[in-house]
C-alpha cells in the first residue's frame, strides 16, 4: 500500500448503520438507513440464547431452516437492489444455527432480483460435536455462574466468536457476510478492522471499535429508545436507527438519519454504553478486554455525540459458550380482575387455582409442580415492599408453573377459565384464550479454550481458516475497584431541616439488562455535581437492601468516572434468568426503573440541579 493510500485510510470516515437489535425488531430499520444515503455498511444483530434454541428446533423440523428468516424475506428483500447499487456492504449474524441455508436463501433472492452478490459465510461456532469429549475431560465443564455440571441433553452449544473471521471475509471481497453465533459488537468491529487495517494486537482500537458496535447493537436504544427521560424523546413512531461515524484513531460519532425521530445525547449514549457490560474496566470480548471507565462523551451537534477514550488489553484464552437444554415444561396464564379489592381478589384466585390443580395432579398420580409463581400485574408486584398500587381497581393475575410432564400443565390451563364463574366478582379477560405448555429451555454458559475451535470463512468455493491471533491471557475475574474518596458536597454535615427526600430518578438516569441470573444496572448522574451525593448514598449495601425482594446474591458497585456513573452488578437477581426465570420480567428490564424509585436525600441548595418532580 502506498503512503497516499495509507494517508487516505487514516483520514477516512466509515459510517455504519445498526438495522436490528434482535430477531423481531421493526422492519423499518434497514430501508431507513439505506435510503438516508449516510452509511457505508449495514449491520444486523439477531441472536439471543432463546433464539438459538428456536432456530435449532426449526432446523430439526426442516433442514433448510435454522436461521433468522426475516433477514432475507423482509430486510434484504426490501433493500438488496439499493444496497448493491450504492456499494453498501452488509454484515449479519442472522445465520443462527444454519448460516449455509441463510446464504442460500439470500443467493436465491439475489437471483430473483437479478443482482450479482458475493456472499461469505462464517462457521466454526458450533460446539455440539465436542460435547462428548468435554464430558470425559479430566477437568469437567462447569457453568460460569452456578458451577453446575454439563446437562445430559443439550439442545444447542455455540461459542461467541469474535471479529477476525468477519474481517477476513471482508478482506476477501464479500459484499455480504453471514455468521452464526458471534458477540453482538463483532459485526461492527470486523468492519472497522477491515477498513482501518487494525491488527489483533491493536487493543485500544479494538476496544473502541467494540464500543461502537456495543452502542448500536441494540438498535434504537442508542437513539432514545428506553431512555429514562422518555417524555423528552420526540416522534417515537418515526424513531431513527443508529449510525456510528468511525475514524482510524478509534474515535467515533453516534448519530441517526436526518429527519427521523428519537434523541441522541450523552445521556442516551451513556445509558447504552453501560448496558449489560458488567465490570466496565474488564468487559470481556473474544478479541479484547475493554476498559470503558475513562470514555468521554460530548455533544457534537444536534443528535451527534462524540465518543473517545476506550482502552483495551489482551484477550483471554477462552471463548464463552452458550448452551441450552430442556428441563421439563412451563406455562403462564392470565386473568383480569376488576373492582374493589382487585389485588386481594387476584391473589386469592391464584392461590385457589394452584391449590385445586395440585389436588387434581395428586389424584391423577402425577407429581407436584416443580415450581409455581403468582404475580399481580398492575399492583406493582415487582416493587415488592416499595409498591404503592394496592388500591388499584384493575389487576392482572399471572400464574406461572413448571412441571416435568406436559399433561400436568395442560390440566392447569383448563382450570384457569372456571375462575370466571366460581370465585371473584369482576373476573374477566383470560389473555387471549387457554394457555399452552411449552418446553422449558434453560441456558448453560461455560468457557472453552480457543485452541479447540477454528472459525472458517467460506467464499467463492474456497475455505479460509481464521486462527485466533494476538496475545492471549488466562481469564482472571477482576475485583471491583475501590471507589474514589468522597469529595465535594455530601449530606453528612447538612442539618436534616435543610435536606429533602426525592426519588433517585431526579438525580440520575439509569438502564438495566441481564447476563444469565445477573442484573446489570447502570446509573448516571444528571450532572457531575451530583456524583458525590450518589456515591455516598448508593452504596452496595443500600442498593442490595432496596432490591432485596429481587436480588438474592451479591451486589457489586463499579465506578465509571468518564461518564460520572456507577454500574451495579446484582447476582442471583432474575430468578434464574432468561428462559429459566418465572418472573414477568425475566430479563430485568424494569430493575433500573425500580431502583430509580429509591429515596435519596439532597441539600435544598442543590435541588435546582435535579430534574423536574
Amino acid at each position: 500500500m502506498t503512503d497516499q493510500q495509507n494517508n487516505s485510510k487514516l483520514h477516512r470516515t466509515v459510517r455504519i448503520g445498526g438495522a436490528s437489535g434482535f430477531w423481531g425488531d421493526s422492519s423499518v430499520g434497514a430501508p431507513q438507513l439505506v435510503q438516508s444515503g449516510a452509511i457505508d455498511y449495514l449491520v444486523f444483530d439477531y441472536l439471543a440464547e432463546l433464539t438459538m434454541s428456536i432456530l435449532a428446533g426449526a432446523r430439526l423440523k426442516k433442514p433448510e431452516m435454522g436461521y433468522a428468516t426475516d433477514f432475507v424475506s423482509v430486510a434484504m428483500k426490501a433493500v438488496l437492489r439499493d444496497v448493491v447499487a450504492r456499494g453498501i456492504r452488509v454484515v449479519s449474524n442472522a445465520g443462527g444455527v444454519n448460516p449455509q441455508a441463510c446464504a442460500a436463501a439470500l443467493a436465491a433472492l439475489a437471483a430473483e432480483q437479478g443482482v450479482a452478490l458475493k456472499i461469505a459465510i462464517v462457521t466454526g461456532d458450533d460446539v455440539m460435536p465436542q460435547l462428548a469429549q468435554l464430558r470425559e475431560a479430566a477437568e469437567p465443564v462447569r457453568e460460569m455462574q452456578t458451577g453446575a455440571a454439563l446437562p445430559k441433553q443439550v439442545l444447542t452449544a455455540n461459542a461467541y466468536l469474535g471479529a477476525l473471521p468477519i474481517k477476513a471475509a471482508l478482506d476477501a471481497g464479500a459484499q455480504v457476510v453471514i455468521t452464526g453465533r458471534c458477540v453482538d459488537s463483532a459485526v461492527t468491529l470486523g468492519v472497522l478492522m477491515h477498513e482501518f487495517g487494525w491488527g489483533a494486537a491493536d487493543f485500544d482500537h479494538l476496544a473502541a471499535g467494540s464500543l461502537a458496535g456495543h452502542i448500536i447493537e441494540c438498535g434504537c436504544q442508542a437513539t432514545g429508545g428506553l431512555h429514562t427521560d422518555w417524555d423528552t424523546v420526540p416522534d417515537w413512531a418515526g424513531i431513527g436507527y443508529p449510525i456510528v461515524e468511525c475514524h482510524a484513531d478509534g474515535s467515533f460519532v453516534c448519530t441517526k438519519p436526518a429527519g427521523t425521530g428519537g434523541l441522541v445525547t450523552p445521556a442516551v449514549i451513556a445509558e447504552q454504553m453501560l448496558y449489560e457490560i458488567g465490570d466496565p474496566a474488564s468487559y470481556i470480548l473474544p478479541d479484547v478486554v475493554c476498559d470503558f471507565t475513562q470514555v468521554v462523551l460530548a455533544q457534537a451537534g444536534e443528535h451527534r455525540v462524540a465518543v473517545r477514550g476506550a482502552r483495551g488489553r489482551a484477550p483471554t484464552d477462552t471463548y464463552k459458550v452458550s448452551a441450552t437444554h430442556m428441563e421439563g415444561f412451563k406455562t403462564s396464564a392470565q386473568l383480569t380482575i376488576v373492582g374493589f379489592d382487585a389485588v386481594a381478589k387476584a391473589r386469592r384466585t391464584g392461590a385457589a387455582i394452584i391449590e385445586r390443580t395440585s389436588a387434581l395432579l395428586a389424584r391423577a398420580g402425577l407429581p407436584p409442580y416443580t415450581a409455581t409463581r403468582i404475580e399481580v400485574l398492575g399492583a406493582e408486584s415487582c416493587y415488592g415492599p416499595h409498591a404503592r398500587a394496592l388500591e388499584t381497581r384493575e389487576a392482572i393475575l399471572r400464574i406461572t408453573a413448571t412441571h416435568q410432564r406436559k399433561e400436568a400443565l395442560d390440566l392447569l390451563a383448563r382450570e384457569v377459565a372456571p375462575a370466571g364463574t366460581s370465585w371473584s366478582p369482576g373476573t374477566t379477560g383470560s389473555g387471549g384464550g387457554r394457555a399452552s405448555a411449552s418446553p422449558s429451555i434453560r441456558q448453560y454458559a461455560f468457557l472453552l479454550p480457543k485452541s479447540r475451535l477454528c472459525p472458517v470463512v467460506h467464499i467463492d468455493g474456497a475455505d479460509i481458516a481464521v486462527a485466533q491471533a494476538g496475545p492471549q491471557t488466562p481469564l482472571v475475574h477482576a475485583v471491583a475497584a475501590a471507589s474514589a474518596p468522597v469529595q465535594g458536597a455530601t449530606t453528612e454535615a447538612t442539618p436534616a431541616s435543610e435536606l429533602r427526600e426525592v426519588p433517585l430518578i431526579r438525580l440520575a438516569w439509569a438502564r438495566s439488562g441481564d447476563k444469565g441470573d445477573i442484573s446489570n444496572i447502570g446509573v448516571i448522574a444528571r450532572t457531575p455535581l451530583l456524583l458525590h451525593l450518589l456515591r455516598a448514598q448508593l452504596t452496595e449495601a443500600a442498593v442490595a437492601a432496596y432490591l432485596a425482594h429481587l436480588v438474592k446474591g451479591r451486589v457489586t458497585r463499579y465506578e465509571v468516572p468518564g461518564v460520572h456513573a456507577f454500574n451495579f452488578v446484582c447476582e442471583q437477581a432474575l430468578d434464574g434468568g432468561g428462559m429459566r426465570s418465572m418472573r414477568n420480567d425475566p430479563l430485568g428490564k424494569g430493575m433500573a426503573q425500580i431502583l430509580l424509585s429509591m429515596p435519596v436525600h439532597i441539600p435544598v441548595t442543590l435541588l435546582a440541579l435535579c430534574s423536574a418532580p
